[in-house]
């Protein structure tokens, strides 16, 4: 009886280690990369992940993420009735995004955090 609890023990060890490793092994794939192509589809999709990820509407380019693998995003500042900054110093700094390819996928990873957001209908390239 205590041999059968210890293999069940060995072999639910083994299954952790197998899931842990499934976990870090797309992240050894990915390639900083850039989006190609870029029409409608992909930059809804690039549009609903970035607000998503921050949970408001964000004005992004047109031609964001074609040109480099690097998107930060700044905040707006705070501003009188007139239009004129209220405090011309940022209290919250900039926040970064990464695109990377991973195999046929695009991802795109919040730097906060390293959250992981697959791109679709969406191509991308290697840089």
């Amino acid at each position: 009886m205590i041999e059968r609890t210890m293999a069940g023990l060995l072999v639910c060890g083994a299954l952790m280690l197998g899931v842990t490793a499934c976990k870090t092994a797309p992240t050894e794939q990915d390639k900083a990369a850039r989006i190609v192509d870029p029409d409608d589809a992909s930059r809804a999709a690039l549009q609903g992940v970035v607000d998503g990820a921050l949970r408001t509407h964000v004005n992004l380019a047109s031609d964001a993420l074609t040109k480099s693998s690097i998107l930060i995003v700044q905040g707006k500042s705070i501003r009188d009735s007139n239009g004129i900054p209220i405090d011309g110093r940022r209290h919250v700094p900039p926040i970064q995004f990464r695109l990377v390819a991973n195999r046929e996928r695009c991802i795109l990873i919040d730097q906060r955090d390293q959250s992981r957001y697959e791109l679709e209908n969406t191509r991308c390239e290697p840089e």
